[in-house]
């Protein structure tokens, strides 16, 4: 079956934003003027068709990142709407690890607000060229120009006007095209379908001049061309500023910033506009790159269908229907129903049953996909997320995908005994969709222990386990999922002997285990020659050390984190010495060493931002001291107060319904996990007795 649309005119981009900016509602809007849908969606009365989970239509918010295809002038671009709760961040990670261009949502009114720098962040680490919409410039406050500073400002961006608003709050009505110079009007009564175009306003004419002039100098400062035209004729072609944007962009050099207000139907056509024309098709990027497994040599896979296949799972999902999807994207070659793909991953073969475009949680079943595409594909069984799909004659194993340490859990059973495998096998399904979720069984207790990124992560999945796997089960109260360190380096020897008939089991090992700056996790270094410890001896090593790390310090049985082990020395036997006896010896070593330099508690410190009218800032700072928080700082725009604070996770449950008994609801909150930090000795005292059950 051939390619139905040319690679370069594919798109693949990813709508990302803080919470509340906005992405939902935009991309209801493409749908709508793409002619994907005939009514709008409405994120607020439940109608959005990118949020078809229940609980995102009963709480007016994306939980799980989804997957739509439309067309705009000849052009197919595929879209991933993901959500913009720090809970779920995972799902922007994984979708913009794929994606090929983002499209960055600011609210008019917050501008660059917390969850809007991580997303950012992240967008820099896969090198994702960006545009930006200044959405909602019809609120009350909004004001295009303060977030063009704040992009500057907070994420080190080089924003590129090519619009301006025509008025501002309830009298916005369109935007100024910097490019064409004209003033582009959206018909309310064909709710914003029909385009007017008009002469710029008197009043806004000057403006417009500066800022196109601007505009041209930014564009000659990194395009020789458009230096040399302007220069020489003191205007350029329009044609010439497309396509010096277009390279500025692709290169990460400008981020091209429109503005409108989703929501009143205004500014959506341009902006689909500016998606086809600046970001980039998969062959405008460089080659993926990966690592042939058998020869440990690197390579590229240019974005070709004759090519070698290339893929890459960035999602799973259990449909009530269709069953276990692998969401794909496939940088080279292409896959059909029917044939055999390799897991380099896991080295095992895969066979695919059906493939599927999505259209968030409908499906449409297709033959083959092609280089540049997006699909789920049936039939995967034994594929995780972040596992490369390639040719068998020629594999490739491409970097994966990173996942988040859950920093909360609470202890979940189920209300009958006969219901526990029930819950076992719901629990299996959903930590295999989402790599920030884990389980694990308290050995005390034998209570089942679920982990998330937060109190909204945790309720989701409780939730899910009660509608979609019809279990009834009782949920304790959160808990803080805390750290041990290190207080002091240690050294430590253990030698493992043990006689089994013939054959003995001999190994010994000395280690010193130092403390590392916080967040850079475990590290090891060999520092034996392969004559003291032969060299398939050193990874059962590290597995012991691991292990033990990571099942629990001396103090409460938490992971031990931040951790440089060094191997020093040892003996081996040539007969009896195997790799179970260096692995025993390692955790032997490791466990008399974390019990005599002893361990301290760290917990999960907290990004807070709090948007509080005036009258409530006093109550507000009080109980923020209350809860251990450092303040960074109060900053105002217009009537309300903005405070930057880091405070521990342990402080702030329920605090939900704190804020808004101190503001009378009027006041809103934004938190991220930020780091681990120690625990204060006599709040750390209370934790362990705590948890000892003193």
């Amino acid at each position: 079956m051939p390619r139905k649309v040319p690679i370069e005119r594919t798109r693949n981009i990813g709508i990302v934003a803080h919470i509340d900016a906005g992405k939902t509602t935009t991309t209801e809007r493409i749908l709508y003027y793409t002619g994907v849908s005939y009514k709008m969606g409405e994120v607020d009365d439940g109608t959005a068709q990118m949020d078809f989970m229940p609980q995102e239509q009963e709480r007016g918010i994306t939980i799980t990142s989804a997957a739509t295809a439309c067309f705009w002038k000849d052009y197919r671009i595929n879209i991933i709407d993901t959500p913009g709760h720090v809970d779920f961040t995972i799902e922007v990670e994984r979708s913009l690890r794929v994606l090929d261009g983002a499209l960055v949502i600011f609210c008019g009114v917050g501008g660059v607000e917390p969850q809007s720098e991580t997303v950012w962040r992240q967008a820099d680490k896969y090198l994702v060229p960006k545009i930006a919409f200044v959405n909602k410039m019809d609120r009350v406050g909004a004001d295009f120009h303060r977030v063009l500073d704040q992009m500057r400002d907070r994420l080190g961006a080089k924003p590129l006007p090519i619009q301006l608003p025509i008025g501002v709050e309830s009298e916005f009505a369109g935007v100024i095209d910097l490019i064409e110079m004209k003033a582009l009007y959206f018909d309310e009564e064909t709710l914003g379908v029909r385009v007017i175009e008009e002469p710029i306003p008197s009043e806004y004419v000057e403006q417009a001049e500066s800022y196109r002039t601007s505009l041209l100098e930014t564009l000659s400062e990194v395009d020789d061309a458009i230096l040399k035209m302007y220069l020489e004729d003191g205007e350029v072609p329009t044609d010439e500023i497309h396509r010096a944007i277009r390279k500025a962009t692709i290169s990460l050099e400008l981020v091209p910033v429109l503005c409108g207000a989703a929501f009143k139907n205004k500014g959506v056509q341009p902006l689909l506009d500016a998606v086809v024309r600046y970001l980039p098709s998969p062959v405008d990027i460089p080659p993926i790159s990966g690592v042939n497994p058998r020869t440990g040599k690197e390579e590229k896979r240019p974005a070709t269908d004759d090519g070698p296949l290339a893929a890459l799972a960035f999602k799973l999902w259990s449909d009530p229907y269709a069953g276990h999807l692998a969401f794909v994207r496939i940088y080279s070659g292409s896959i059909k129903v029917g044939k055999s793909v390799y897991n380099v991953t896991k080295n095992m073969r895969e066979r695919i049953g059906k493939i599927y475009k999505m259209h968030a949680d409908k499906r449409e079943e297709i033959e083959e996909a092609f280089a540049g595409d997006i699909c789920a594909l049936v039939g995967l069984r034994n594929t995780s997320t972040g596992d490369t799909l390639a040719d068998e004659n020629r594999p490739i194993l491409l970097e994966g995908i990173e996942a988040y340490e859950p920093v909360m859990s609470v202890a979940i059973e189920p209300k009958t005994q006969a219901d526990q495998k029930k819950l076992d096998e719901s629990l299996k399904k959903i930590e295999l969709e989402d790599p920030t979720f884990k389980t694990s069984v308290d050995p005390e207790t034998g209570q089942t222990i679920i982990s998330g990124m937060g109190e909204l992560h945790l309720e989701i999945i409780v939730d899910r386990l009660m509608r979609e796997f019809g279990l009834q089960a009782n949920v304790g109260k959160p808990q803080v999922s805390y750290r041990e360190m290190l207080t002091k380096p240690v050294r430590s020897e253990a030698e493992y002997s043990r006689q089994t008939g013939v054959r003995g089991h001999y190994g010994r090992v000395v280690i010193e285990l130092e403390p590392v700056e916080r967040g850079r996790g475990f590290e090891f270094e060999n520092g034996v020659e392969p004559t003291v410890i032969p060299k398939q001896f050193i990874e059962p090593i590290i597995g012991g050390i691991r292990e033990v790390l990571d099942g629990g310090g001396p103090l409460a049985g938490y992971p031990v984190v931040d951790v440089k082990a060094r191997l020093v020395d040892g003996t081996y036997h040539p007969a009896d010495s195997d790799e179970m006896a260096f692995k025993i010896a390692a955790s032997m070593a490791t466990q008399k060493g974390l019990q005599e330099a002893g361990t301290a508690l760290l917990e999960p410190l907290m990004s807070l931002e709090i948007v509080t009218p005036d009258e409530y800032i006093g109550e507000i700072l009080n109980d923020l001291n209350s809860r251990r928080a450092k303040i960074f700082g109060v900053e105002r725009r217009g009537s309300i107060q903005v405070v930057k604070a880091e405070v521990p996770l342990a402080e702030m449950f329920g605090y939900s319904t704190d804020i808004r008994s101190l503001s009378q609801g009027r006041a809103t909150y934004t938190m991220q996990f930020s780091h681990f930090g120690e625990v204060p000795s006599q709040v750390a005292k209370e934790v362990v007795e705590r948890i000892r059950g003193y």
